[in-house]
């Protein structure tokens, strides 16, 4: 399943080619994904201008004045932004037609460039784009979701959700870092959450209400990299060692992004292209394989239906 990673890859891909531009229409090709589709998206999105593309959690929000659309990727689920006339594939489930760039104080199409050599035909200087796009989405096990939230409301599958692990200095995502609380994610807020609690500290980790954004791939890499076990349960947890958890969690998320996300199975960035970061596991998928620290077979065992891997030795 993708993970904060790779929906924050998937993010800064679409963000150029869609964030200034109108929705010229709304093609459904069946009524739901893994919830039904809203019907009202077909009248409201068409003739909007998506003034941003942020993320929260593992969700895309596109927002234009009418109302926020939400994304979910699900297990399998991938963005494009393709030229209109792209043949449609199997599970192409949803396609948004985007006009080309727009002359933002003129609001009318953007006067052509002088032409490329070799192409014969002009772009628009950020994205190459002088001719409407597809922004389509594709989603084989059909896990992912389109919902739309109305201006001034908060979406159900939004209320609860924990802080953002990695912060939003400069505002380019949008969102607070901090959740419906004002609680801002760090080692001490992660050892009051975990006080009295019996569940293993990587199911902890993973769950949404605590902290956003953290699956299974990128627990086992953080717990590794922190030295700690991720059997122990969370409220035996010492606050020194939630300090240095959090501290892998923003390094581990942060490295991945820039690595464009890690690809298994069927997650790839908005280009088409793959991401990196699996090339650099240390813990997830090495089951039985010599420890990159210690030499020693790494330990692997089912937690909470997820494969779990980690080192007996060098994690406590």
């Amino acid at each position: 399943m993708p993970e904060l990673p790779e929906v924050e890859t998937t993010r800064r891909g679409l963000a150029p080619h869609l964030e200034g531009r109108r929705v010229l229409e709304v093609t459904l090709r069946r009524e739901d994904l893994r919830w039904p589709i809203p019907k009202d998206i077909r009248r409201l999105l068409p003739g909007q201008r998506i003034d941003a593309v942020r993320r929260r959690a593992k969700y895309l929000l596109m927002d234009t004045a009418a109302g926020t659309a939400i994304w979910h990727l699900g297990m399998s689920g991938s963005m494009r932004v393709l030229p209109a006339d792209t043949p449609v594939q199997t599970h192409d489930h949803v396609d948004l037609l985007i006009e080309p760039a727009i002359d933002a104080a003129s609001g009318s199409p953007t006067p052509a460039l002088p032409r490329t050599r070799g192409r014969g035909k002009s772009a628009d200087a950020r994205t190459g784009e002088r001719s409407p796009r597809v922004l389509r989405f594709n989603d084989p096990r059909r896990f992912g979701c389109l919902l739309w939230q109305a201006p001034g409301e908060t979406h159900e599958l939004l209320r609860d959700l924990g802080p953002e692990p990695l912060a939003d200095a400069d505002g380019e995502n949008g969102y607070s870092d901090a959740n419906a609380r004002g609680e801002a994610f760090s080692g001490d807020y992660l050892y009051e959450r975990s006080r009295g609690r019996s569940a293993p500290v990587k199911a902890f980790l993973m769950d949404q209400r605590i902290v956003v954004g953290v699956g299974n791939i990128y627990a086992a890499e953080a717990l590794f990299m922190a030295g700690v076990s991720p059997l122990r349960a969370a409220g035996k947890v010492s606050r020194e060692r939630y300090g240095a958890i959090a501290d892998a969690v923003r390094a581990i998320l942060g490295y991945a992004i820039a690595r464009g996300g890690t690809t298994l199975r069927d997650f790839l960035s908005p280009d088409g292209a793959p991401g990196y970061f699996e090339q650099e596991l240390s813990a997830y998928g090495r089951g039985g394989e010599p420890c990159p620290r210690c030499g020693r077979p790494m330990k692997q065992a089912l937690l909470a239906q997820r494969a779990t891997v980690w080192c007996g030795h060098c994690q406590k």
